[in-house]
């Protein structure tokens, strides 16, 4: 049988669509209406409250757990300080991705992690061979966790507590919510403004409440994960088994990625100011100095009026509305007379507030430029068909409240 979450009592009272699926081992809603632009729609001009409680949560503390996340992290720890998040990744020796996640230091050498997968074992492995004073323990059903995102998501929350209103972005506090202790940081995978809240699995439904009573006047509505991925597109954020898969389970290195080549080479910026020896650094400084990434990540925006025209030729409507999908969709070099391999997409929707399709894709340098014209493979009426795509740069949507300041004198926009 599927674990619930702590908020399911709740959530399966908001359930109208009634469907449900899996993930990691929970039951959650894909959507809760019939309508998935209403949910997709709460997060860009309202309010939303997701339930991502299924993430797998660590808890790092002891003498040497910043040491231990020097060595098991890719990105520097040493730039997570006390009250700060931190969205990271962490690798094998050869520099190939295994998971990526949020840490953030909640008290002094105290750390909390999300992980999509389960990586308590690797943890604990790693610290054994460093042979450092570090406790690593799996409280993955002793907490839920809720997404409040949208361009309201600070009214709603200043509602309940003063503490999240100073936090800049990716900044983290604890609180107090109806007498029920939290954990704020100023995150989320939406690409909008929005927090995410840490609370204890038994104090669950009784924060839920007042999230949705300090909401009813900004038409906060629960969302499920669908509506939650058409957005993370629109924003540019990779998902795990989608646009990349760990490196652990891959059968060959075609089936792994770098940092680099997932666009993350930001997060190696200062890495000759930084003398850790984490996990993967040779291979990945060995790419960056002799440039030998297999190809990038990218965003691409479809051209409407050549995706419109394969589907009206057919004699069928263009999808336009609620469009997300996940599988494999080949890239092709524009221009050629035989369709010439390129690369592929991997994640795919139609974005009614851009008003044009948004991939996300792997391509080869040299058509990695923005503006490059590719042709995307869509299927109508059971046919491949080419439409023209140019690069984008990723995000495509970033709105300025995402990461503004927020105050009573400044206001929330």
């Amino acid at each position: 049988m599927p674990l619930t979450t702590p908020f399911h009592p709740r959530v399966e009272a908001r359930n109208e669509a009634g469907l449900w699926k899996h993930w990691a081992g929970y039951l959650v809603a894909p959507q809760y209406q019939y309508s998935l632009s209403a949910e997709y729609y709460a997060i860009r001009n309202s309010v939303s409250l997701l339930d991502t409680t299924p993430l797998f949560k660590y808890r790092v503390s002891g003498h040497d757990a910043a040491r231990f996340l020097g060595r098991v992290l890719a990105r520097d720890i040493a730039g997570c300080p006390l009250g700060r998040a931190q969205y990271t990744c962490w690798c094998d020796e050869r520099g190939f991705v295994l998971q990526d996640g949020v840490v953030m230091q909640v008290d002094e050498g105290e750390y909390w992690l999300t992980a999509a997968e389960p990586t308590l074992r690797y943890f604990r492995s790693v610290a054994r061979e460093m042979g450092v004073d570090v406790e690593i323990e799996d409280v993955s059903r002793a907490f839920g966790i809720l997404a409040l995102q949208g361009p309201h998501a600070h009214e709603v929350i200043r509602q309940l507590t003063d503490a999240a209103t100073p936090l800049s972005y990716f900044g983290a506090t604890c609180a107090i919510i109806e007498q029920r202790p939290v954990m704020i940081s100023r995150t989320g995978y939406t690409g909008d403004l929005g927090y995410e809240l840490w609370i204890r699995a038994e104090d669950a439904c009784v924060v839920w409440d007042a999230l949705m009573h300090a909401g009813h006047g900004h038409n906060i509505i629960p969302i499920g994960t669908t509506a939650l991925k058409m957005a993370r597109i629109e924003a540019g954020l990779l998902l795990m088994g989608a646009d990349f898969h760990s490196a652990r389970f891959a059968w060959v290195d075609e089936q792994r990625e770098t940092p680099v080549e997932l666009g993350w080479s930001w997060m190696f910026r200062k890495l000759g100011e930084d003398d850790r020896d984490f996990v993967g650094r040779a291979a990945i400084e060995s790419e960056l100095r002799d440039r030998t990434s297999r190809w990038t990540t990218v965003g691409l925006a479809v051209d409407w009026h050549d995706y419109e025209r394969v589907y009206t030729s057919a004699g069928v409507v263009p999808p336009r509305h609620e469009v997300y999908s996940e599988s494999t969709m080949s890239v092709y070099r524009r221009g050629t007379t035989e369709w010439d391999y390129a690369g592929y997409a991997s994640s795919f929707t139609t974005s009614s507030l851009l008003r044009t399709p948004l991939a996300i894709a792997k391509l080869p340098f040299d058509l990695a430029k923005p503006g490059s014209e590719v042709d995307l493979e869509v299927t109508v009426v059971r046919r491949p068909q080419n439409v023209l795509a140019r690069v984008a740069r990723m995000p495509f949507y970033n709105p300025a409240r995402k990461s503004a300041a927020m105050n009573e004198e400044a206001g929330d926009e």
